[in-house]
């Protein structure tokens, strides 16, 4: 996987979802289980079941968000080293020209789609520098020329 680079926005939103999970969402979560656990036998107890499965599903985001803050760079990433994660990266493939922001789903702008950095196109260009081409191997085995047309900052 690319570094990360998360703007002051994103990371303070994603900071806030992460200490509202650990703190009020797992103390809810708690309470749920137990008024359901209340209703008898636990084999055929949907809510209980229901409310077990929604605490699995949020350790997991629990989890993903304290490795992505844990690990991210905060900012913007120099754009004289070519692509990296956290730019505006103007692509051109099969005669469309198009500017993304390269990054994860947690990155957000007002005026591009994410391109995924760890899509089969985002990583194709990772380092390339503008003007160069480079070849991507989609999921169902076609390639794909894509030029690095501009990159900036977002």
């Amino acid at each position: 996987m690319s570094e990360t680079w998360l703007s002051q926005e994103a990371h303070d939103r994603l900071t806030a979802e992460y200490e509202e999970l650990t703190t009020s969402g797992r103390t809810e979560i708690s309470k749920e289980i137990q008024e359901a656990r209340s209703h008898g036998d636990l084999k055929e107890n949907a809510e209980y079941h229901a409310a077990k499965e929604e605490q699995g599903k949020m350790e997991a985001r629990i989890r993903q968000l304290k490795q992505l803050l844990d690990s991210a760079e905060i900012g913007t990433p120099p754009t004289d080293e070519g692509v990296t994660a956290g730019l505006l990266v103007g692509v051109e493939m099969l005669g469309d020209e198009e500017v993304y922001l390269l990054g994860s789903r947690e990155d957000d702008h007002p005026d591009h789609e994410v391109l995924s950095a760890d899509s089969p196109i985002g990583q194709s260009i990772i380092g390339a520098k503008v003007g160069e081409t480079r070849t991507a191997t989609l999921p169902n085995g076609n390639q794909v020329e894509v030029t690095v047309t501009s990159i900036e900052a977002p």
